[in-house]
């Protein structure tokens, strides 16, 4: 079968860094689906591991998590789908990833695609829509489907992949006020396109930049990068006894800071079902199903915004470069091979 993948790390601009492979059709587990791969999409980890993970000497590594596509096979123990089911997923770090024609996966953290969006559409959705469904619900313990006022969440980088999605869920499913960082013009307009009540700037200090609107202090803060940058900010701008959630890798992380105020801090990495097989790992797969059907309902939508063409080493490489420049907004995708 057709993939692409990388034999050690390298800059995107190499036109080694990611490759064309022919490998063997991947086996299925007991719990596996087999997925003819119709679309995929570039997450920050998809960057982040090419150019610094090396693979075993000799071997290729093939990345990719986002995946939409068609079950064309599945395992002994599988009940949830059947072949000829349209799906849409995020993967597991540990396995070889879907930038491939076909690719196995465990069926507790596969959801059925929507049915009102076509591959591309729906493979912008899974990763960041797990993180911030996660994020939200089960880190910082907002409850889910109450419209009740007062708090407000802070979500820094709204108009990145999961920052669009999270913006969504928290306007939609919630009753906080939301607030989002972005510091163009067309990045505010699409945090506001999301469903932002406020966007501030993050290139001033976001406590200050809250005190303009006329909001002191947050209950919630959901920061998506640039964490120790913003870090006494952050300590400023949560109310006591409030909450942050954090899903980059800062260096450093002092959290010292946040005791006086009795602040929770919270990370969020929605692979770690998957990576420890945890007991509760079917919950991404009852998360995406929600989020299947809200986005059929019309109260969440695809943060696609740029489709690179097929998948294909050369496609991949544009589309990482674009990763790697910090300027994308929302959602990145390749269907087809």
């Amino acid at each position: 079968m057709k993939a692409i993948g990388y034999y050690q790390p390298q800059p995107i601009s190499a036109e080694t860094a990611l490759v064309d492979l022919d490998l063997p059709m991947p086996k299925v587990g007991p719990h596996d689906l087999l997925v003819k791969v119709e679309a995929v999409s570039v997450n920050p980890v998809d960057v982040k591991l090419r150019a610094g993970a090396k693979p075993a000497e000799g071997e290729a590594r093939v990345l990719g998590f986002d995946a939409a596509g068609i079950v064309t096979a599945i395992g002994p123990a599988v009940s949830r789908f059947k072949v000829g089911d349209a799906v849409f997923y995020a993967g597991a770090i540990q396995r070889p990833g879907t930038n491939a024609e076909y690719h196995a996966v465990d069926e507790r953290i596969v959801g059925p695609k929507p049915a009102s969006l076509d591959f591309a559409e729906a493979a912008a959705l899974p990763l960041t829509a797990i993180t911030a469904w996660e994020l939200l619900f089960d880190r910082l313990g907002v409850p889910y489907g109450q419209k009740k006022g007062g708090d407000a969440i802070l979500i820094i980088n709204g108009a990145g992949g999961v920052g669009s999605i999270l913006t969504q869920i928290a306007r939609r499913l919630t009753g906080l006020t939301v607030i989002t960082t972005a510091s163009r013009p067309e990045t505010a307009e699409w945090s506001r396109k999301m469903g932002a009540h406020h966007v501030i700037n993050h290139r001033n200090p976001l406590d200050e930049e809250l005190k303009k609107i006329g909001i002191a202090q947050v209950r919630y803060i959901a920061s998506l990068t640039g964490s120790d940058q913003h870090h006494s900010a952050i300590v400023e701008a949560l109310a006591p006894q409030g909450a942050l959630a954090l899903i980059d890798d800062p260096a450093m992380f002092d959290i010292v800071p946040f005791k006086r105020k009795s602040l929770a801090v919270h990370w969020e990495l929605m692979f770690t079902r998957p990576l420890f097989n945890t007991a509760d790992m079917a919950e991404q797969h009852t998360i995406l199903s929600e989020v299947s059907a809200l986005v059929d309902a019309g109260v969440l939508r695809t943060t696609l915004t740029q489709n690179f063409g097929t998948i294909t080493a050369a496609n991949l490489r544009k589309a990482h470069a674009a990763q790697e420049s910090a300027a994308t907004i929302g959602k990145t995708v390749l269907a087809g091979f």
